[in-house]
């Protein structure tokens, strides 16, 4: 795996106060970088950022140029995960229109000024829809289902574009179900593992849509960030875009039983109606692009980062287990 170090050089990190962005922080500060978070707090929470770390915070928009331009240029590195989420993006499609399309366009158009080492952004699993093919490759034909599906596609296109018509140093990361410390489910853009565990802690049914059968590529937040890192510092990135993910399949029922032998509770299910956004029924994606070309590869299994997180979950909220 490629070392991460970012001693003596300064990242900026958009969105750098919500769930994955204060992991990142954090990592980055750990290795001797230095920090800007960019963040409008629409989602995230200064409270995510650990209160011994130093890092300078802007509370700003990607949406707005000149603070973006203004920023970056002060920057080596920019990790760019500032986004509206799926929930969000469906309730507003121009909200998201403004934000994931145009905001990454701000981003683009600054490079050109500023000139970074190279900028990751961070797209998702949700532009491949329905896959025809599993485990599912980065030249999968996309399928968008959702307004925030089709602005992160829209986000990558212009990455590439910038990166062959400006030489813009551009990569592109796709998450796949992110979990982990710092997904609070008191936020109800959260993802569904932290749902759960706040469902099975205070004694609830978990909640199920439909038969709980369909599947997902769920990765700990910790290799996600390893991998954005590694994107980040690696020039074998420029250009190119990574799956990032586990490369097993794992059912939300798998989740729940699994939850359950953690936390050593017995969990009766509540199934209800499917979802009326993300209605995937199976997703796992290959990583054999990113294990080859940056020597990454994921290290931590579903147990062990349910673990983690439900260990995450009693300490944050002053619980024993």
């Amino acid at each position: 795996m490629i070392p991460i170090d970012f001693t003596g050089k300064t990242v900026l990190v958009t969105g750098g106060a919500g769930f994955v962005g204060s992991n990142l922080v954090a990592r980055i500060v750990r290795t001797g970088g230095a920090v800007i978070v960019l963040d409008d707090l629409f989602t995230g929470s200064r409270d995510n950022i650990d209160a011994d770390i130093p890092y300078e915070f802007i509370e700003g928009s990607v949406t707005d140029y000149d603070l973006v331009r203004d920023t970056m240029a002060r920057c080596d590195y920019v990790a760019h995960l500032a986004a509206r989420n799926i929930i969000i993006s469906t309730k507003n499609p121009m909200e998201d229109y403004r934000s994931n399309i145009g905001g990454t366009l701000n981003i683009l158009m600054a490079a050109r000024e500023t000139k970074p080492t190279r900028i990751v952004y961070t797209s998702s699993a949700s532009i491949y829809g329905n896959p025809r093919i599993l485990p599912i490759a980065e030249d999968e034909t996309p399928l968008t289902f959702s307004p925030y599906s089709v602005s992160k596609l829209a986000g990558e296109n212009y990455c590439y574009s910038f990166y062959e018509t400006f030489f813009v140093p551009a990569a592109v990361v796709r998450y796949s179900n992110i979990y982990g410390p710092k997904q609070n489910p008191a936020n109800p853009y959260c993802g569904v593992i932290s749902k759960f565990i706040q469902s099975i802690d205070h004694g609830e049914k978990p909640q199920i849509h439909g038969d709980g059968h369909q599947t997902r590529d769920f990765t700990y937040v910790d290799d996600a960030v390893e991998a954005t890192l590694s994107a980040l510092l690696s020039p074998r990135a420029e250009g190119m875009v990574f799956n990032i993910g586990t490369g097993t399949e794992t059912s939300i029922l798998d989740i729940v039983q699994t939850l359950g032998e953690v936390m050593k509770r017995e969990i009766e299910c509540e199934h209800i109606d499917r979802r009326d956004i993300d209605n995937i029924r199976r997703r796992v994606l290959n990583i054999e692009r990113i294990r080859t070309r940056l020597r990454w590869q994921p290290r931590v299994t579903i147990r062990e980062g349910l673990r983690r997180t439900v260990a995450w979950y009693y300490a944050s909220t002053g619980k024993t287990g």
